[in-house]
């Protein structure tokens, strides 16, 4: 999967400068050392100790989703039961691992991971289970059979993006396609999807496939420099940076074709205005609430693990043409381009109720005060 609070680049830098100097992650000379990202800590009567391992940092929507995490810890059940942690590792599967060891010499409760690697750290979730400890995966989730799944479907994210590509177009096109970090279970999925939908439609020609790392300004940068060489693009599929990709568009005075992506909040704002037809589907960066609401529940026994060993959310595809009527649901007037809008579910039947905009914009706890888990 799969980046804040993106307005000005100069903010997008203080934001990582200040990320990173919280997640005090070192490298040097072949060795790496990762710090906790400050400690969340509850009150003295805290039952649990819960830790997020996350392999990366490097996009809006890590940020974002590290940030609903932080305000989950603030916020009744959690605040007063859980001690809780952040890590990160820099997208480097040795330092994740060793990281998670020391978590579990530290004798947490359980850990919830987004993993560099389907398969990298199964060792270590399969020590961590040995000795008690509860893993929970999400977003990039790992294969060790001992750990649970918290997710959205992948596959049928890509393959949804690609179908409506494909019957937008009538079954023939060019197609630009721009992926995520290479080597996570996300960015394969989709990919698998995407693919399954193109093997319908020999008329569909993917002209490129660009690494965008799930980051508008690499996606921008990217597709910027490929564009010159590309033929006319009727179809664009998206991971993640689509904000990036439709700029570098613009940029190079090309039309703005069918744009099947991810919840920027500018692309969802192109698509309010008409200036671009598309199909966004957005990758919700409270997984990471969800995780860790589900580890609490299990851990206080309100809930058992044997029955949860995969929970994905349900998919929630916006289409949006000339419509404002979605402002403050889909997307935010007053939030930059590449800010991740779904932020929170609504309706009835949400895992988790009770999240705000401030939560994904600051880490803040937000006004009610509590979380809602309801996992069904």
């Amino acid at each position: 999967m799969r980046n804040s609070l993106r307005g000005p680049r100069s903010s997008v830098l203080a934001i990582r400068l200040a990320v990173s100097a919280l997640v005090g992650v070192l490298m040097t000379a072949g060795t790496i050392a990762t710090a906790s990202a400050s400690s969340l800590a509850a009150g003295k009567d805290a039952h649990f100790t819960i830790a997020l391992s996350n392999s990366y940092i490097g996009n809006t929507w890590r940020i974002e989703m590290e940030n609903e995490f932080k305000s989950a810890c603030k916020m009744a059940p959690i605040k007063t039961a859980v001690n809780c942690s952040i890590y990160n590792a820099n997208n480097n599967v040795p330092a994740q691992r060793s990281q998670m060891s020391d978590l579990i010499a530290s004798g947490v409760n359980a850990i919830v991971t987004d993993a560099a690697s389907p398969t990298g750290l199964n060792s270590v979730v399969q020590e961590a289970c040995a000795r008690g400890i509860l893993v929970v995966s999400f977003d990039n989730t790992v294969t060790a059979p001992c750990a649970l799944k918290v997710n959205e479907d992948q596959y049928q994210m890509g393959y949804l993006w690609a179908k409506w590509l494909a019957q937008k177009l009538h079954g023939h096109g060019n197609v630009l396609m721009v992926t995520g970090v290479s080597g996570t279970y996300v960015n394969e999925q989709r990919d698998a999807g995407a693919q399954a939908v193109w093997k319908k439609y020999p008329g569909i020609h993917v002209v490129d496939q660009l690494n965008g790392q799930w980051d508008s300004e690499v996606a921008q940068r990217v597709v910027s420099a490929a564009l010159p060489s590309l033929p006319k693009i009727q179809g664009i599929w998206c991971q993640g940076g689509t904000n990036g990709v439709l700029k570098a568009f613009q940029q190079a005075g090309r039309p703005l074709p069918f744009t099947a992506g991810e919840a920027e909040n500018g692309f969802r704002q192109l698509m309010a205005s008409g200036k671009v037809q598309g199909y966004s589907i957005g990758q919700a960066p409270y997984l990471s609430v969800v995780a860790l609401g589900l580890a609490y529940e299990i851990l206080s026994k309100h809930l058992s693990a044997a029955h949860f060993k995969t929970y994905n959310l349900p998919l929630a595809p916006v289409a949006v043409q000339n419509s404002n009527n979605v402002k403050g649901k889909t997307w935010f007037p007053s939030l930059g381009g590449d800010f991740f809008a779904d932020v929170a579910q609504t309706g009835t039947g949400s895992t988790v109720a009770g999240l705000c905009l401030a939560s994904a914009k600051s880490g803040t706890a937000c006004p009610s005060g509590k979380l809602v888990f309801s996992f069904h």
